[in-house]
């Protein structure tokens, strides 16, 4: 349930409206922007959407799904040590381009209970662990389906309008990036693993539903009002350490299949996002390519300063994931040294090496 959010009462010399301003002012000017944006474009909030790689906690109070990981040893290397829900030991990309652009130092979930007010007004995350573009993939994880977190986003705006007025919503959602996440449940968990749409449907046919339910998610939220979208790639799944464990073998080879099916599954994406910028007005939906970028570090570890590319840092590090990560499990010396936290998420220090380039990459395609 999301708790309605009320302004603290203001001291008596200190009228509401000039309290909205200097709250407001403080949660921009907190972070000063790693990437220069190009003169007179200004970025005023990042939107999330999206699965685990970019939950921020809103599966926290979910207690009808696995999918969570508001318990140690998740956020070891959080600010304060404290696991938040985010599925690695520190931030996630959703922090990480939020401070890239200098909005602010890490990206809220909007189910947050303690969320303030003014943080609408710079970017909130409506991402859950478990979803997928597949409205069965989230069903089955109990995680909040792309229409749920399309309702989401549709209670968002009429709190941003409550907050700042139509004119200055209608300027921040024609501005912010809003930044989609979606497809790695879908091939590794809903197609391969479970095989539930394997009866259904051969992979291209598959890729091709998951293909028109993301576009019918992008036409959508353009419809409310984005303009600035950049939609990420499915990354190489069957590099991943859980992937090698369950369909690599006795020796834990990359999964061939895994990674060609993301690569279909991305042409026919990217494909997709041409074809709407087509056809919709003053849409910038940007296809980022994370796939190659991530595989080139899990490929060639050592070369960006890592030790071990096919294990994650928890536990054995092949299998441990969410509840299977906990605080019982032992750890390795130093994530540092680890592209992998867990058996499927990055560590904060990889989301690094991959976010700051894709940003600079992109973002003239995407301003």
């Amino acid at each position: 349930m999301v708790l309605l959010m009320k302004f603290p009462s203001s001291p008596p010399h200190l009228p509401s409206s000039l309290l909205l301003c200097i709250l407001l002012f403080v949660i921009v000017c907190k972070t000063r922007a790693v990437v220069k944006l190009p003169p007179n474009v200004s970025v005023p909030a990042v939107l999330m959407f999206g699965d685990s790689i970019v939950d921020t906690g809103n599966n926290n109070n979910n207690l009808g799904t696995t999918a969570r990981c508001n318990f140690p040893p998740y956020g070891k290397d959080f600010k304060g040590r404290i696991p938040t829900g985010r599925f690695s030991n520190g931030k996630v990309p959703s922090d990480l381009i939020v401070e890239e652009l200098g909005i602010k130092e890490f990206l809220p979930a909007y189910l947050e209970p303690n969320l303030q007010p003014g943080e609408l007004a710079t970017g909130v995350c409506f991402a859950s662990g478990g979803a997928g573009y597949d409205p069965l993939t989230s069903q089955t994880s109990s995680a909040i389906s792309l229409s749920g977190q399309l309702d989401l986003f549709k209670e968002y705006i009429g709190k941003l309008r409550g907050l700042v007025g139509e004119d200055r919503t209608n300027f921040i959602l024609a501005n912010s990036l809003f930044v989609v996440v979606f497809g790695s449940n879908d091939i590794a968990n809903t197609y391969f693993l479970n095989r539930i749409r394997q009866l259904q449907y051969d992979f291209p046919a598959y890729a091709d539903l998951m293909v028109s339910s993301a576009s019918n998610f992008l036409k959508e939220i353009y419809r409310l009002g984005a303009r600035r979208i950049a939609v990420f790639s499915v990354p190489p799944l069957g590099c991943v350490p859980s992937q090698r464990t369950v369909a690599g073998g006795t020796e834990r080879k990359i999964v061939v299949k895994y990674n060609e099916a993301a690569q279909l599954f991305n042409s026919k994406l990217a494909k997709e996002l041409d074809s709407l910028n087509h056809n919709l007005p003053n849409s910038r939906m940007v296809y980022i390519d994370v796939y190659n970028p991530l595989l080139d570090i899990i490929l060639n570890y050592q070369k960006y300063g890592y030790k071990v590319g096919d294990r994650g840092c928890c536990g054995t590090g092949t299998i441990e994931v969410v509840l299977l990560c906990n605080r019982f499990t032992p750890l390795c010396p130093n994530d540092l040294e680890y592209v992998f936290w867990d058996s499927f998420h990055p560590t904060e220090s990889a989301y690094k090496k991959l976010i700051a380039p894709t940003i600079e990459k992109y973002l003239k395609e995407l301003t």
